[in-house]
């Protein structure tokens, strides 16, 4: 079956005072204001609300955050830190943008041409599964 993905309507919701712990796989465009302890993927676009707490890896076509991220953030098409932000963790995009007063504790790689995004990407996660060996 396959899912229709719409970046204009959020249709999942988790909200403030949710907590959720575990891994979080979800279809299509999502809001995030509560709690997740795990790693996060959507095929759409997330917003990351002021108050979210995410502890777990993010992956989605396009990110926008404005609450706290302890991990590692890719998104295919772009990456928006807001004011409110804090991201402790790697960002993998095609086009970031980082607003005053963020927190940014990783490291960055943005390129806009999808061929070297790509290359650029999978030379990443091939470093950091090596490294992620390597501190077992």
């Amino acid at each position: 079956m396959k899912y229709r993905v719409d970046d204009i309507t959020i249709n999942t919701f988790i909200g403030s005072g949710s907590v959720v712990s575990g891994d979080i796989k979800v279809n299509g465009f999502v809001r995030v204001d509560g709690d997740i302890d795990g790693n996060f993927e959507t095929n759409g676009s997330v917003i990351i609300g002021e108050k979210a707490r995410i502890h777990g890896n993010v992956t989605a076509k396009v990110a926008i955050i404005g609450g706290l991220v302890i991990g590692n953030v890719s998104a295919s098409e772009s990456v928006k830190l807001l004011s409110t932000s804090a991201v402790i963790g790697d960002v993998v995009t095609r086009h970031i943008q980082i607003d005053d007063k963020v927190v940014f504790h990783g490291h960055c790689i943005a390129v806009s041409d999808e061929n070297s995004f790509n290359e650029k990407s999978a030379e990443y996660l091939d470093s950091a599964a090596v490294r992620s060996k390597v501190l077992l």
